[in-house]
């Protein structure tokens, strides 16, 4: 048989009233009432209630709830309180029968533990709670290539296939590729670097590998990453355009999601701006006063973070890092050598984006990687486009995933990704 629907739920208006529609759903709920059945249908764009008498009641047979059917019927008005309109049924077939009972429980009603929910995650997402958080992220994917193509960025994608450490870092997932080792990428950070010798601004949305073997609420081992690269930009002028990404996602989502905020019982709170920025050095002096023994130099733990985020509630930006705690394609700063023109974007003790002005200058950047203990002819296919005219550039890299928990007021970034990987989880 060949299904064709003709509307989805939401498409359902006064001007359909006394016309005939093929739907298409699952059922949420049915109730048989003597010569009548009352079929709850719900589709990815709404909910609706669906009417059977007479002979087509009586052959009904057994429908499990959450079984897939087509409905043809004739839309009607209701009496029913939570529905706008209700189809009387001429014909229902069923196109996928569900088991009884179901591994979760997609109404809510009973509560999964999130394991369990990931285990059946594509049934998971017939719940509304969390079909609404994943509707959500669209819109802030949307929003988000929206704000940079108005900026004059341009779309790239980079290999995620890569055969040698991007950053340098352990933290790589290694594979053997034909005979070679290759690696997972961690970022695209060098490729960009690279692409704005000739496209100038550029940005990748796109996932991303760490081998890092971290069992907390905000590590993932796959990640989704929102990068930007821009020549001729210093790093307050790349500050500033992620300011502006995170203040056009908050504002779209708001604005436009509240059938969304009522799903997760949330409602998405518009932050101030202009956002917090405070130093290193700033940080050091508050984290001293509340006695932490601190001195310049030192990197800021989970601990340290909490105080400083404590004092600066919401998103904040913490700037001038010592140079030292910094990658090898940072630049510092020009008035004190041992700070660097970087910068994190905090979400109170949550860290959300690292970004900064890099070197371009290529003598410098090889002297780099030597203090660094790393080994230039590993970056020889990166350091040679620096012959070629590079750009001064500044950049940054932000976690989706993170940022979707600020926005919906969760603290689990397995809530927000549809098959997360972390080092306990590797299906489904």
């Amino acid at each position: 048989m060949v299904f064709v629907k003709t509307h989805d739920i939401s498409e359902l208006t006064s001007e359909l009233i006394g016309k005939e529609v093929v739907l298409g759903g699952w059922i949420e709920d049915l109730r048989k009432l003597g010569k009548m059945s009352f079929i709850t249908l719900r589709d990815v764009s709404g909910i609706s209630q669906v009417i059977v008498k007479g002979e087509l009641n009586d052959n009904l047979g057994e429908i499990n709830r959450q079984s897939v059917v087509s409905v043809k019927g004739i839309v009607q008005e209701t009496k029913a309180r939570d529905f706008a309109f209700e189809i009387k049924a001429d014909e229902i077939d069923v196109l996928g029968k569900a088991i009884h009972p179901l591994p979760v429980d997609p109404i809510g009603r009973v509560e999964s533990n999130i394991d369990t929910r990931l285990n059946h995650r594509a049934l998971d997402m017939r719940n509304q709670k969390t079909a609404s958080i994943f509707k959500l992220r669209h819109h802030v994917l949307q929003s988000l290539r929206q704000t940079l193509a108005e900026k004059k960025f341009l779309e790239i994608t980079t290999p995620k296939i890569i055969g040698s450490a991007s950053e340098g870092g352990a933290d790589l997932f290694s594979l053997n590729y034909f005979g070679d080792t290759a690696y997972l990428a961690q970022s695209p950070q060098l490729y960009k670097e690279q692409m704005t010798l000739g496209l100038e601004r550029v940005f990748e949305i796109s996932n991303f590998y760490r081998a890092e073997n971290s069992h907390t609420g905000r590590h993932l081992t796959e990640f989704t990453s929102i990068d930007i690269e821009a020549a001729f930009m210093d790093y307050t002028d790349v500050m500033d355009v992620l300011e502006s990404l995170v203040m056009n996602v908050y504002k779209f989502t708001a604005e436009n999601c509240k059938k969304e905020q009522e799903s997760i019982e949330h409602t998405i709170e518009v932050p101030s701006s202009p956002f917090e920025r405070i130093t290193y050095n700033q940080c050091i002096e508050e984290l001293q006063k509340e006695g932490e023994k601190v001195e310049f130099g030192d990197d800021l733990m989970d601990a340290h973070l909490r105080i400083i985020g404590k004092n600066h509630p919401g998103f904040f930006f913490l700037m001038d890092w010592p140079m030292k705690l910094k990658p090898f394609y940072i630049r510092e700063k020009d008035e004190d050598a041992t700070l660097s023109r970087s910068f994190d974007l905090q979400f109170g003790y949550l860290e959300l984006s690292s970004g900064g002005t890099r070197l371009h200058n290529p003598e410098m950047l090889q002297e780099r990687l030597k203090e660094q203990g790393l080994d230039p002819s590993q970056f020889t296919d990166h350091l040679k486009s620096f012959d070629w005219g590079m750009p001064p550039h500044s950049g940054w890299g932000m976690g989706l995933d993170r940022l979707m928990t600020t926005l919906i007021g969760i603290d689990n970034v397995r809530e927000v990704v549809l098959y997360p990987r972390d080092p306990d989880r590797l299906r489904p």
